[in-house]
């Protein structure tokens, strides 16, 4: 099904080459950043197992300012920390009421006027100061502040801090919605939704833009687009433009600003992929918002307390004029609760959580799914009478090839796997359609099927969505996760904007049947499947206070559930692998990331839930990777790391970053291959032979650089 494109996007090409004077662009990119001196290093002839660090460029785009600090941190401070060019663009001013008052919504301060200007400009001064402590220590770090053209014909304000010129700050300055949910046709929402022709702009007080711009929808693409290429990232951050409603109360779950903000960067990241040849692949990793405040804590309290000690900065707690402004400091509004309504205790991804992206074909070849560029990537790994250099074919150290793009652009971040009986690899994920019209937005779950095991990937066919229009919560529905019956048939469960969970089955025609309804509430991550000894099928996921199971009391019955597991609540991810004749259940425990394990087992009835055991792995956050006994996951320095069940409780750090989920597979062998996607947009392994315990390479590019 091709992907309907709007007709803003279809517009002339970006005049993006013109952004950027000679002299912005040598401000902008500083000298020379750590991946182009990683690259540098790298090419030696054992380049293949040069130990992987973080590299690549990364652009951040959020519709105000401290959506970074409260959403997309630590993985910020931690990408600054690493010396990675990286830079932020803030679409809206952020001036809501124009009060800079520490009091909290709805207490006024008689005295102080409302100036929306000199709001603004606090913010902007509060951001200013905790990018400068997170990078130098020094919050007083100085700033350039100069003028930019955008692509959409108007100006934005480009901030370079002159101690680090690689970390940069792009202000939009776009009016806000100055409501988190209330329609007002002058936003963000009412522009993409036709309900204003333009919107405009505000200025802060101290701004080098004079220019008042105002932007169409299209100037709006061709904007952030045009700041897309000039800096050309490998990893792109955004907000979740599909949070879904409360269905209590018709809200959205998250600001409309970041939703629709997010809207405007998924159509500016297609055009980009689209329009601009001359740049690197990119990744782009979705973050949650105000739903943090309604789950578990997902960081550790060390994390959490240098995370809201950034907040504080930008909150201007102490109240000193350090900055020199009249404007002030930083956001007091933001003072009276620097962890905001409980989200800076948490870090979540949106999309990309999940560890059922490497995929095991026949005869030892692999296959390892992302979203690049807006499409899938895959890159595979020869099997036995395969090709490629260096170890042998099927062997966990053979040559990689790819990553090769499968025809199809909208996916989304995120795939999932699943392998049919004869050998042949089945990719899932959700594509995102940009219609006509606002009304056709949505998301839909696509599936593409190698034609013969070892074989190329068919054309990416739509199972839609359970969901009947956006406005009914499409955007809430989760990663698609698939399991196969012993004839081939497929099985796709996702769950919806209700959060319940539901199952599109494959008929012995190959035809889908309609979606079913399996029931649950509360569900919170993407479901996972397996199948233990006995082939039965299993289904789970977590809710805000435990998880829940659906399994088949005999093989080929129909699932029964859900049930609860009695499992204690966990910070939202989960993985799954069967083990003998149950399944072993790996998730998070809250306020601490240590990773937890137990095992279930299906039968007639309630299922069996073994104790919980801590399963190694100290700290950190996100999904955990399975393969056999080995264990990969997000350490509390946010770089990848392994450990062994039931082994030593810290993690075997690597020296790299990273975006979504690791994934593991156990080989025939009993070796085991390991996977990342780093922030360089590039594919990075570790290999550990039969019974040992840790890894026997460092981490290292699947494939040499070119």
């Amino acid at each position: 099904m091709p992907i309907a494109r709007r007709r803003f996007l279809l517009a002339a090409l970006l005049p993006v080459l013109t952004v950027g004077a000679t002299g912005v662009l040598a401000v902008a990119t500083g000298q020379q950043t750590s991946a182009e001196a990683t690259a540098s290093q790298e090419q030696s002839p054992d380049v293949a197992l040069t130990a992987s660090t973080t590299s690549g460029s990364v652009v951040q785009i959020v519709a105000h300012p401290d959506d970074d600090l409260f959403f997309m941190n630590p993985d910020l401070s931690r990408s600054l920390s690493a010396g990675l060019q990286l830079t932020t663009v803030y679409l809206t001013s952020g001036e809501a009421d124009g009060r800079n008052e520490a009091n909290g919504a709805g207490a006024k301060d008689p005295e102080q006027p409302a100036d929306r200007a000199h709001y603004a400009e606090a913010r902007q001064n509060g951001i200013r100061c905790a990018y400068a402590q997170m990078v130098t220590g020094d919050r007083t770090s100085a700033w350039k502040r100069t003028v930019i053209p955008t692509a959409g014909g108007g100006q934005a304000e480009l901030d370079v801090l002159m101690a680090r010129p690689q970390v940069n700050l792009v202000w939009l300055q776009m009016r806000e919605a100055r409501n988190p949910t209330a329609e007002n046709p002058d936003s963000l929402r009412g522009l993409w939704n036709g309900k204003i022709p333009a919107l405009g702009a505000q200025l802060t007080s101290a701004t080098p833009v004079k220019q008042q711009s105002t932007y169409t929808k299209d100037q709006v693409v061709r904007s952030i687009a045009g700041l897309l290429a000039l800096y050309k990232p490998t990893t792109i951050r955004m907000q979740d433009p599909t949070p879904g409603r409360y269905h209590d109360t018709g809200k959205y779950t998250d600001h409309q600003d970041h939703m629709y903000g997010a809207r405007f960067v998924q159509a500016a990241i297609a055009a980009y992929a689209a329009q601009v040849t001359d740049r690197p692949r990119f990744s782009v990793q979705n973050y949650l918002g105000y739903h943090n405040g309604t789950l578990p804590h997902a960081l550790d309290p060390q994390t959490a307390e240098t995370k809201i000690g950034f907040l504080k900065t930008y909150a201007w707690l102490d109240h000193e004029n350090y900055c020199g402004s009249p404007s002030g400091c930083g956001d007091r509004k933001v003072a009276s609760s620097p962890t905001g309504r409980n989200w800076a205790q948490s870090l979540r991804y949106a999309r990309a959580d999940n560890t059922s992206w490497l995929a095991a074909g026949t005869g030892g070849r692999l296959y390892a799914f992302a979203a690049l560029d807006g499409q899938m990537a895959v890159w595979t790994r020869p099997g036995a009478g395969g090709t490629g250099g260096g170890a042998a074919a099927g062997s966990p150290g053979a040559a990689w090839t790819g990553p090769d793009l499968l025809p199809g652009t909208g996916i989304d971040p995120g795939a999932s796997t699943a392998r049919l009986p004869d050998g042949r690899i089945a990719v899932l994920a959700t594509r995102t359609v940009l219609g006509p019209g606002p009304a056709d937005y949505r998301r839909e779950i696509v599936y593409a099927v190698q034609s013969a095991p070892g074989g190329p990937f068919g054309p990416w066919q739509s199972l839609g969505t359970p969901e009947g229009t956006d406005d009914e919560g499409t955007s809430s529905i989760s990663a698609p996760s698939a399991a196969v019956s012993p004839d081939g048939r497929l099985t796709v469960y996702v769950r919806d904007s209700r959060r319940t969970l539901r199952a599109r089955e494959q008929q012995p025609d190959g035809v889908f049947g309609a979606w079913q309804h399996l029931g649950g509430e509360d569900l919170q991550s993407d479901p996972v499947t397996a199948v233990d000894a006995s082939g039965r099928r299993q289904v789970y996921a977590t809710t805000t206070k435990s998880v829940l199971a659906w399994t088949q009391p005999t093989p080929g019955a129909p699932l029964q559930g859900p049930f609860p597991t009695g499992l204690p609540a966990t910070t939202v991810p989960l993985s799954a692998a069967a083990e003998g004749a149950g399944v072993r259940l790996y998730f998070r425990r809250p306020d601490s990331g240590v990773v937890r394990t137990a095992l279930v087992t299906a039968g007639t009835g309630k299922p069996q839930v073994s104790s919980v055991a801590e399963a190694g792995g100290r700290a950190g956050y996100g999904a955990v990777g399975v393969a056999g006994r080995l264990l990969s996951g997000r350490a509390d320095t946010g770089t990848v790391g392994t450990t062994g069940l039931g082994g030593p409780p810290a993690w075997t750090e690597s020296q790299m970053l990273y975006a979504g989920a690791p994934a593991g597979i156990l080989e025939p062998s009993g070796a085991t291959t390991t996977a990342v996607l780093g922030l360089d947009a590039d594919l990075h392994i570790t290999t550990t032979p039969p019974n040992t315990p840790t890894p026997r390479t460092p981490w290292h590019r699947a494939l040499p650089p070119k």
